[in-house]
Formats: structure tokens, sequence, C-alpha cells
């Protein structure tokens, strides 16, 4: 399996394996994908013990980080760089009947307030004041790859991780969206259909990745409801040069995903999750649930824009997943969880997708007499 993206960085199977764990960024890696590890949810010292850990475990295999600097938010023209600053200044700008509302739905599901000490995180890395300290973070470290989850990353970001010697690659939703990621520097372009859990336009896949291919003249990834070795060989045949994988790995053995969400995965089907914004204030994929029915309801107040919906719902999603309250506990889940009903290892997920591709590809060399 040669492209170019294996040969840009030494891999052996174009695999690329998006994940919050840890443990399953390096498992991809030793298997001879790549695994990238989604750096939103943690602080920069928290970033820096878990690349030092993917360091010491992913046996010199190439791996990258995935930071989110959108080129737009709530909150980017107050011309503030603390993040502490920024988190006061916007918390202002979240009204009171959007407070009510998510009060409201907590206490009629009976969810408890949190017990003990709960700091929390009201703003994650959903800005350019709070994602540029894990690019410093990421960038001390011997990363191959530096994703951006939305939209183009700043030039000077780019321009950064080149000097270090690390690729750029970004999402991209739409042909237009890759032509501008192009246009700042960036060395791959993730093609993510609407099938994608998280943040995700509304092209589907199959058309959406030919159209960037043509668009852009850098290695484009196939994403987008992508699990399997015959969606692999789609998205290579519309001219792909690998894959780019996320909801897959949420149930593989070494996920730390919770033991309810990963219940409620496995028992899933591909109808089960839909595009909202109740999580962040963009489009997202998640798991359909009371929680999102709520946010669509005639009763909603309407979502805020990022990154005050998430600093408005971060505590009551902290209270559901704590209480239990499986109705309303909602997470990012691609329409690929259809067929994910069982838990395996890592590895074991990457050699069956190659295993697969190989098999389709070898069905389509005897269609077309090859």
């Amino acid at each position: 399996m040669r492209t170019r993206v294996t040969d840009m960085f030494g891999l052996e199977f174009p695999i690329f394996a998006f994940s919050h764990c840890r443990d399953v960024v390096a498992a991809v890696s030793r298997a001879g994908g790549m695994g990238v590890l989604g750096a939103l949810y943690f602080t920069p010292e928290e970033l820096e013990t878990e690349l030092a850990w993917i360091d010491e475990h992913a046996g010199g295999r190439p791996y990258g980080v995935d930071v989110v600097m959108p080129a737009s938010y709530a909150g980017s023209d107050l011309g503030v760089d603390s993040p502490e600053e920024l988190v006061e200044r916007l918390r202002t700008m979240i009204p009171p009947g959007h407070r009510a509302f998510v009060d409201d739905l907590l206490a009629r599901h009976d969810v408890p307030p949190l017990s003990g000490n709960d700091p929390g995180r009201v703003l994650l890395g959903w800005t350019d004041a709070t994602a540029r300290p894990q690019v410093e973070v990421a960038l001390r470290h011997p990363i191959a790859l530096l994703a951006n989850a939305l939209g183009p990353p700043p030039a000077d970001v780019v321009e950064l991780a080149h000097a270090k010697g690390v690729k750029v690659a970004a999402l991209a939703s739409t042909p237009r969206h890759a032509v501008k990621q192009v246009a700042v520097g960036v060395d791959v372009v993730v093609a993510q259909g609407t099938e994608a859990g998280g943040h995700t336009g509304d092209i589907s896949t199959m058309v959406l990745i030919p159209q960037v291919v043509d668009a852009v003249d850098v290695p484009v990834l196939a994403a987008g409801g992508i699990g399997t070795g015959r969606q692999m060989a789609a998205g290579m045949a519309l001219g792909a040069e690998g894959v780019w994988t996320g909801s897959i790995w949420l149930t593989v053995e070494e996920a730390d995903t919770p033991e309810m969400a990963r219940r409620r995965i496995l028992e899933a089907t591909s109808r089960d999750t839909v595009r909202s914004r109740s999580w962040t204030g963009k489009p997202a994929r998640l798991l359909k649930n009371e929680w999102t029915d709520a946010w669509e309801s005639a009763e909603s107040p309407g979502t805020l824009p990022m990154p005050l919906q998430f600093m408005l719902v971060s505590e009551a999603l902290r209270r559901i997943g704590s209480s239990g309250a499986a109705e309303l506990a909602t997470f990012p889940a691609g329409q690929i969880i259809g067929v994910m009903n069982q838990v395996k290892p890592a590895k074991q997920v990457v050699f069956e997708m190659v295993e697969e591709y190989v098999e389709a590809m070898e069905r389509l060399g005897r269609i077309t007499g090859g």
C-alpha cells in the first residue's frame, strides 16, 4: 500500500486514527497506521503528560496531534489573549434564559448536582487563545502531524509546524474549504463527509471526496463513516490516498470510553445519530437522545455560537455523566456505529481493515479482468 501519505510519514498502512485516548493512538501507530491524539480536552500540562507517554509507548512510530482552531467564534473580536480573561468576558455573553432552560431540563430528569470538588472546564481548546498553548506543547514532542479540526489553521501556525519539520493537515467539508486550507500551506486535506462523528458538514462522503481531490493538488484523506476495508477501498477508488477514522476506535479494548457510552454505541444503529448544535454551537454528529431532542423542541431557546454553547452546557454534561442519566448522555459518534458491535484490540481493527481492503481490491480486479 504505497501512496503519497505512506511515503510522507513512513507508514505501513494509510490509516489515520483520531482518538482522545493515548492508548489507542499508540496502539494504532504500532500497528502500522498513524494514531492522532485529540488535544481538545487537555490542559497544556495534561497534554504534556499524554504526549510524553505516547513518546514512550508508540514504539518510535509516527503519531500526530489534533487541535481545534476555528476561523470564527464568539469573542474572537474581543482582542483578549489571556484564556482566563476570555472566559470571564464570554460568561457575560450567555443569556439567563439559556441557563434556565438547561437547569429545567436537568431537573425534569432528576439529574443531581455535582458532588465534591469539581473545578470543571467551561472553555476547552475551542479558541485561538486556548489552542495555541496546546500547539506549543505538541511541537515540543517528535510528532509527525499537526491537524486542525475546524477549518484552515492560522498561517503562522502552519509556518511554525513546518519549521519543526511537522506536516500539517486540516479537515474540510466542502471543496471551497479545501482550497482555503491549501492556500495557507497545509500538506494534507481530510475530506470529511457528513457521516462523520463530531463537527461535520452536510455533504456525503461519496460526493465530497472526488470534489476535493479535483480541487487541490495535495494528498487527500477520506473521512466520514469509514471504519471497514471496503469503505477504505471506496475512498481510495474516489481518489483519496488514505483514510481518516474516528468513531471506530471508541469501542476498541484500549479505549477509555465510559462503559455506559460503550454499551450504547455497541447497541446503536446508523440511524441513531443526528447533526446537532447542542454540544458546541457548531453542527456536530452526536448520538441521538432526549438531550438532542430537547434542543430541537419548541421550548428550546436555540443554541449559542461556539464557544458559548459548550460553556453553557459543560457542567450539565458532567452532571449527566456522573449521574448515569443515560437518556440524556450524548457524545460525538458517526454513522459507522451501525457496524460497531464487538470490542476488539486496536491492532485487530487495523489488520481487519487492511485484509478487507485487499479482498475488495481483488474482487474489483476480477470484475475488470485484472
